[in-house]
């Protein structure tokens, strides 16, 4: 089978993992600050925290900007679930922006008429997660303006975007957002395993971050209530989580950052090779926004079912029986059972249903040759034959 995604592992990867192996430290060593580095350093951001997902990422990030019961997190349905339960986990009310039909990503101009309703309502967010879906940025400085407007918080959900860029600088770099969360799964474009990080600006919200990371417990005198009673002091100050990135997945991360513009560049290349390979055929290719350079972590392709004799599920169920193993990204978000206990109906936000209805996500990964892609083209053309 062609995996939609799949990491891309080589010899020095697995040297960097083995190296930590026959260290001292298998966890709460140097290899995880100097992995936080290097993601700062990519992303011209000040700060990075690295932890065991990007689900705990998000978690820390709401935390640290003070989400709790009686408010609300807005963000998009066409996403994991992680995008949205981070609100729920610390209390807040959820709710959705829905997407714009051209790049999938939350439309402002929804978002814009939804805050305006919400001001007369008195139910404004605290906080609005856009996520830059399958690797390409949302309109950051639009929703940023917005956010000036309205007083609500931004992290960037960019759990499919590292090495993407928007207005020619970096994601994570955080110039139109409080907090950047990245996500280093294994069909991710770099990996650790399992593992996340979340970048920022801001040292108060750095500090926060790290706390609630591990069990929020300090070493540092400054945020004692009292003097040290030794080198082997530590006190609980806040409420915190077991959320810390281990140095076998920091080491894999510190190797793997050394080829990310290598996978960006090879992604970049088979999205082109699909343009231009799929055309004449009753699908839509997923839109570039000019002004940003996808992560292209995904390539959904939307079935014309107007258009053809076939179903999406048929065309799904073809391509898995020819070896593709395709994929869909995202069953929205309010449309799970447990979201609709909790108020939401189909026909809430229509674009991500109508997305939803006709999505399929194909193959691309750094490690595919042109060789699998024709493959993939081949099985897609010969089911509209």
């Amino acid at each position: 089978m062609i995996p939609y995604g799949k990491q891309d592992i080589n010899q020095s990867d697995i040297d960097a993992v083995v190296e930590v192996l026959n260290s001292d430290f298998l966890t709460q060593g140097d290899k995880t600050k100097l992995f936080e580095s290097s993601i700062s350093s990519y992303t011209k951001s000040e700060y990075s925290v690295a932890v065991n997902s990007a689900t705990s990422a998000l978690h820390i990030a709401c935390l640290a900007l003070n989400l709790k019961k009686g408010d609300w997190l807005w963000t998009s349905p066409n996403s994991f679930v992680a995008s949205a339960n981070c609100g729920l986990y610390c209390g807040a009310k959820v709710d959705f922006v829905d997407i714009e039909l051209s790049t999938y990503n939350m439309c402002e101009e929804a978002l814009e008429v939804k805050l305006i309703k919400a001001k007369k309502d008195g139910r404004l967010p605290k906080i609005v997660i856009p996520v830059h879906f399958a690797g390409q940025s949302c309109n950051m400085k639009r929703i940023y303006a917005l956010s000036l407007i309205y007083g609500f918080s931004i992290i960037e959900d960019a759990s499919h975007a590292i090495g993407g860029q928007y207005l020619s600088g970096y994601i994570g770099g955080c110039k139109y957002s409080d907090i950047t969360v990245f996500s280093f799964h294994p069909v991710k474009i770099i990996t650790t395993a399992e593992g996340g990080v979340a970048t920022t600006n801001s040292e108060v919200l750095f500090n926060k971050m790290q706390l609630s990371r591990s069990h929020g417990i300090t070493r540092n005198q400054k945020f004692m209530d009292k003097e040290s009673d030794g080198a082997w002091f530590y006190q609980q100050i806040d409420l915190g989580f077991n959320y810390r990135m281990t140095e076998l997945q920091a080491a894999l991360g510190v190797s793997q950052m050394n080829r990310l513009d290598e996978f960006i560049n090879k992604r970049q290349l088979l999205r082109k090779r699909y343009d231009e390979l799929l055309v004449n055929l009753p699908i839509v290719r997923p839109h570039q926004n000019i002004n940003a350079l996808s992560a292209c972590h995904l390539y959904p392709i939307l079935i014309e079912t107007s258009k053809t004799n076939k179903s999406r599920k048929t065309i799904f169920n073809e391509l898995r029986l020819s070896g593709i193993s395709v994929n869909l990204h995202y069953i929205p978000i309010h449309t799970q059972p447990y979201y609709r206990q909790q108020g939401f109906k189909t026909g809430d936000f229509p674009n991500s249903e109508k997305y939803y209805s006709k999505a399929i996500s194909i193959p691309i990964f750094s490690a595919m040759d042109f060789k699998v892609q024709d493959k993939v083209v081949k099985s897609i053309k010969r089911l509209f034959q």
